[in-house]
């Protein structure tokens, strides 16, 4: 693969991680609920989820559920299902009498992470995504190393930006406000989560 065509890659990656959708709502809870380490954790297992979707798609699997609507509506309704059930907990964290994000961390780094790796797992949106950008650099020819290169930039890129936003938000100060003001985060967390549900099933 050229370095321009890499280049182009790279730009389209970073371009389709920073939309925001319902994964930034999730690293974001785990910064602003449970700290820096917590949103770095959801990040990581975030792109790891998107990793596996990029490599299902270079062998074939993405196109397999882009085309299917069956396996694309089951996908669509757990992943919905799942946004439900993150903005219903939110809900419940923010109504708690004397909510206080001094009590400590609710969930552990495992829990963070799993909440990452779900949210881009139950997304089949990002197999029609792989698709259709991986169909601009796919090859018949194409070597192993020119397609692992691709699923990585894809990875790499979705790590860094979450990264990146978990510590931003972690700063002192940025914090600070954000936790004296940690049941409205979580009301407005809840909220966005149910509503980006509701979004994903009705079309």
């Amino acid at each position: 693969m050229s370095l321009m065509l890499w280049f182009s890659l790279l730009l389209i990656c970073v371009l389709g991680a920073m939309s925001p959708g319902p994964s930034l709502a999730v690293v974001l809870r785990q910064t602003v609920s449970n700290g820096r380490g917590h949103g770095i954790a959801a990040g990581c297992a975030h792109a790891l989820g998107v990793g596996l979707w990029a490599m299902a798609t270079v062998w074939g699997l993405g196109l397999l559920v882009s085309r299917h609507e069956t396996l694309y509506q089951i996908l669509t309704w757990l992943g919905a299902a799942y946004l439900v059930w993150l903005g219903f907990n939110a809900l419940r964290h923010a109504s708690a009498p004397g909510l206080q994000a001094e009590q400590g961390a609710r969930d552990s780094l495992w829990q963070a992470a799993r909440s990452g790796a779900l949210i881009s797992l139950l997304n089949p949106k990002l197999a029609v995504f792989f698709t259709a950008l991986f169909s601009q650099f796919v090859t018949a020819d194409q070597t192993l190393s020119d397609q692992l290169l691709m699923v990585a930039t894809a990875t790499v890129v979705d790590g860094l930006w979450y990264s990146l936003v978990a510590l931003l938000f972690s700063q002192s100060h940025l914090l600070a406000w954000l936790r004296r003001h940690l049941k409205r985060v979580e009301q407005l967390t809840g909220v966005v989560l149910i509503g980006l549900a509701v979004r994903v099933v009705v079309p």
